[in-house]
């Protein structure tokens, strides 16, 4: 399908995960950095993510099966605003009482990618009516593609505290940040609005004596049971290594925002490109191939880590590490939503959301404490179990699913 002829709602998506994701790349560089310019402690930093994931995995798992009978634009809407409001309240103050509710409800530093936080089983499901299975890989890994570059900018614009420093000194220099999400909110604000109806999916009619496929419904809650369980090992490997990256950069090698910035930018940026290579390579693997073996190379990389011995040769292997795992992400939906029928996406891309979220949550708190006992290289290894043991139950139990599975000819 070519990207010119997509539908005008995709495209309208497309572009509002784009202004979205350059605030979110912004503060996952900075926000952790600003809360230890005010003197939060690592165990407090790590605690306040884990907060967030938790109250974002609440909303997760309602705002995909409410969208289904609701309609998928009021909820992204109201997300918007919210994060509008949540922003400017960063922007005006540092107060504990307000910073800590907006951080919650904003979502600031915990890495969306571009979505729509807790309602990104909503935006996903939006994303799939118009498409057709085969197409979902590619479509769904452009979206990616959009949110990471967006993240890539963001980060290298999250370099913007030494630059203020002259006018702006200490913490005061990262306020600025916030504005740049306030300006994604109001951008996809516009876009949102002008996207179509509601798009409830289409009501499946049967006749007066025609049961349910009770059948059906049952294969696929049992795939979804397991999906919840898979994913659930891969969020808390994601929790223990993500949000606090750009902190274990400036712990490990005392670095600051303007070495830091432009490291995750261009992980962002070869990410980007990682994830249309993706799109390509599931048509000609499979979805499930295709994440196998990026991520597995990605789990190599990731045991690597915390043995380098210098900044710029952990920052190498980083952007590698970036590019292989988080490059399967749009991949990894589209094969969410083909386990289910149309009119149940969006309790399959909240199962799928929840599961990483509940435990991912857990994440950030448990890598605070390491950090603040010394043990720096601790979460990346624990982690690899993790990741490791998702990778072999993914192959096992989704192999069979694949939608692009390259099937013998009879």
């Amino acid at each position: 399908m070519n990207s010119l002829r997509w539908p005008r709602d995709t495209r309208l998506l497309l572009a509002a995960r784009g202004a979205r994701s350059i605030g979110q790349g912004a503060l996952i560089v900075g926000f952790a950095l600003y809360l230890d310019a005010l003197g939060w402690r690592a165990p407090a930093i790590g605690a306040l993510f884990t907060a967030g994931l938790l109250a974002d995995a609440l909303l997760v798992s309602v705002s995909g099966p409410l969208s289904d009978r609701f309609g998928r634009k009021r909820f992204l809407l109201v997300y918007e605003v919210l994060h509008g409001l949540s922003a400017t309240t960063a922007l005006m103050t540092a107060d504990p009482h307000w910073l800590i509710p907006a951080a919650l409800v904003g979502g600031f530093g915990r890495g969306a990618n571009g979505s729509s936080g807790p309602f990104a089983p909503v935006e996903l499901a939006w994303l799939s009516q118009p498409l057709a299975a085969v197409d979902r890989g590619r479509v769904y890994s452009a979206n990616m593609a959009i949110g990471f570059s967006g993240m890539a900018v963001g980060a290298l614009l999250s370099g913007l505290p030494v630059l203020l420093d002259p006018w702006l000194s200490g913490a005061a220099a990262f306020r600025p940040l916030f504005g740049l999400s306030l300006g994604g909110a109001l951008c996809c604000l516009i876009l949102l609005a002008c996207a179509g109806d509601m798009h409830r999916p289409r009501a499946v009619t049967r006749a007066p004596d025609t049961p349910p496929d009770t059948a059906t419904h049952r294969a696929e809650n049992a795939l979804l049971r397991r999906l919840f369980g898979i994913n659930a090992l891969n969020g808390i490997a994601i929790g223990l290594v993500g949000p606090l990256m750009a902190y274990w950069f400036a712990v490990r090698f005392g670095r600051s925002p303007a070495d830091i910035a432009p490291v995750m930018a261009l992980a962002y940026l070869v990410t980007a490109v990682s994830s249309v290579w993706a799109g390509r390579l599931v048509r000609t693997t499979g979805i499930v191939n295709a994440v196998v073996w990026m991520r597995g190379a990605g789990l190599l990389l990731l045991l690597a880590l915390p043995l380098m011995p210098t900044f710029w040769m952990a920052a190498c292997v980083h952007i590698a590490r970036s590019a292989l795992n988080r490059g399967t992400a749009g991949a990894r939906q589209a094969l969410t939503v083909s386990l289910v029928r149309a009119e149940r996406r969006g309790v399959a891309t909240s199962t799928a959301s929840m599961a990483i979220q509940l435990p991912r949550a857990a994440g950030p708190l448990a890598a605070g404490l390491f950090f603040g006992a010394g043990y720096l290289s601790a979460p990346f290894y624990v982690a690899g179990v993790f990741f490791g043991s998702y990778l072999y139950l993914y192959r096992r139990v989704f192999a069979a699913h694949d939608p692009n599975r390259r099937r013998p000819a009879r």
